[in-house]
């Protein structure tokens, strides 16, 4: 038959606690002279359970012995709300009332049960705010640029160092894995390369596994151009990040082209579902430690990936390389290939509008693929004269673009958060709002038309080279023509009797 139990605990020997006797003889007198077993810890805290006896206690009652438990005061069996809580679920779950002398906390009342219910309560709210504590210390953390544990970027190794007062560690290049990242990069960032192609340089390189010793993958090495750990972040990144929706923690003053950056999930948890591609609501931190490739040759590799995702969802493009680049004038809708039974016919571009309401007939005339491509790359090769050979070198901006583009920037966010204010504001605030907004955006036009002019006194300045790949078309693949399609043209509009191509050159 279960027995009542008594527990007492005493962590300190002192003058004014209560001695573990005094607790028991209390505890006696509320068993009204039943058989009672004693547990007693001495010398332990309340803060956690890691107690013998009291572990010998639990162990009794989920056997059955126990019935009752009785102590002289809560704290005395737990001063943790939590612990308390996990406790009196075993108690439940083995039908054990429960007992406190002092505070008259007795489960086998109606008031006692109640007093459970709000234990159970503010154990929940401690759950919440140890997570919430948890959380904030993290990124609080993170937005200072502290090293937050994890697998260290491929390129780099760990270094001691000190920010802020606070004993951390930063990323140091390490020589050889670095050499890849740089051989990664520099394939990329050419044209009409594809992920394999850098992958088959690492291994011409003599580069044949990663860290791991697994051999390297175009997964890897998509992973490796996503992230930012390796930029040297000035405004252009900071730009490319802020009109991706991402939440940009340090002001664009910061990125001065120097350090890299850490990428996190947003403290919402956005970013999370799709982390790898959509960098809305992520937040950008400057890491402390130095960039190592530079920005334009990144946002080149960066924006290449986004641009591929989006085109292989949107375009199929097998049998075209002009595929998603045709509209109709007429209509509106794209042309799209079409392969004919007859041999003779081939492949030919037909207006989508054509199976819609509008039941639009394009050009009016049949529009042959091999031809029409045939016409375009000669359109190509002719605009690309007026630029000759375009080099594969990098110029220096001017300094002054550089500081220009970081005000622009700094101005395009501040607008930005004006203009979230507007829902909100009264007719005073609307007419505070109105009038910067207007002068912030007067003087980004005015920062725009420096950066122009400045430009104009340069040749071309900063275009990839594709004039080989245009030599050397016959021998590429079609995904290739198509990155090289991307890159030179915008659009093309077929009208009945003309051929609109809108250049990105």
């Amino acid at each position: 038959m279960p027995v009542t139990a008594i527990y007492a605990r005493q962590s300190i020997d002192k003058k004014d606690s209560i001695s573990i006797e005094t607790q028991i003889e209390a505890c006696r007198r509320e068993a009204f002279g039943e058989e009672v077993e004693i547990f007693s810890d001495r010398g332990f805290s309340g803060k956690n359970t890691n107690r013998p006896d009291f572990g010998r206690l639990m162990d009794e009652i989920k056997a059955d012995r126990i019935g009752r438990v009785i102590v002289y005061k809560l704290d005395r069996i737990s001063r943790s709300v939590l612990d308390f809580a996990k406790m009196m679920e075993i108690f439940a779950e083995n039908q054990v009332e429960f007992l406190s002398c002092t505070e008259r906390f007795d489960t086998s009342t109606a008031m006692g049960r109640a007093m459970l219910n709000i234990a159970v309560v503010f154990a929940q709210l401690e759950r919440e705010t140890i997570q919430l504590r948890v959380t904030d210390a993290y990124y609080s953390r993170s937005h200072k640029g502290y090293y937050m544990g994890g697998r260290v970027p491929y390129g780099f190794k760990l270094e001691d160092t000190v920010i802020d007062g606070i004993h951390t560690s930063k990323f140091v290049p390490d020589p050889q894995e670095m050499e890849q990242i740089k051989i990664i990069y520099k394939t990329y960032s050419r044209p009409a390369s594809t992920l394999g192609d850098a992958m088959r340089a690492l291994i011409d390189a003599g580069f044949l596994t990663t860290r791991s010793k697994a051999p390297w993958n175009t997964a890897r090495i998509s992973e490796i151009i996503r992230n930012p750990v390796y930029v040297k972040a000035d405004a252009d990144v900071y730009r490319f990040y802020a009109e991706n929706g991402a939440n940009l923690i340090n002001p664009a003053a910061d990125y001065a082209g120097t350090n890299g950056l850490f990428l996190y999930k947003g403290q919402d948890g956005s970013g999370e579902k799709s982390k790898q591609y959509d960098l809305k609501g992520r937040d950008v931190v400057l890491a402390p430690h130095a960039g190592v490739i530079d920005s334009e040759v990144w946002l080149i590799c960066r924006q290449k990936i986004m641009r591929n995702r989006k085109l292989a969802t949107v375009r199929c493009g097998t049998r075209s390389w002009l595929t998603g680049k045709l509209k109709c004038k007429k209509c509106g809708y794209a042309y799209q290939v079409t392969k004919s039974g007859s041999a003779k016919a081939g492949r030919y571009f037909q207006c989508s509008g054509a199976r819609y309401a509008v039941k639009c007939k394009g050009a009016g005339h049949t529009i042959y693929a091999a031809e029409f491509e045939n016409y375009i790359l000669n359109q190509i090769k002719k605009e690309l004269e007026n630029f000759g050979y375009l080099s594969d070198e990098r110029k220096q901006k001017d300094p002054k673009t550089k500081e220009y583009e970081i005000r622009i920037a700094e101005l395009e966010r501040e607008i930005e958060n004006l203009l979230n204010r507007v829902t909100f504001a009264n007719e005073t605030l609307m007419g505070y709002i109105n009038e910067r907004i207007e002068a912030a955006d007067a003087e980004k036009q005015e920062l725009k038309k420096k950066i122009a002019e400045g430009a104009a006194n340069h040749a071309a300045g900063e275009r990839d080279r594709i004039t080989d790949y245009i030599n050397k078309w016959k021998d590429l693949e079609l995904m290739d023509k198509q990155r090289i399609a991307d890159i030179l043209i915008d659009r093309i509009e077929i009208g009945e009797n003309e051929i609109l191509i809108f250049w990105n050159i």
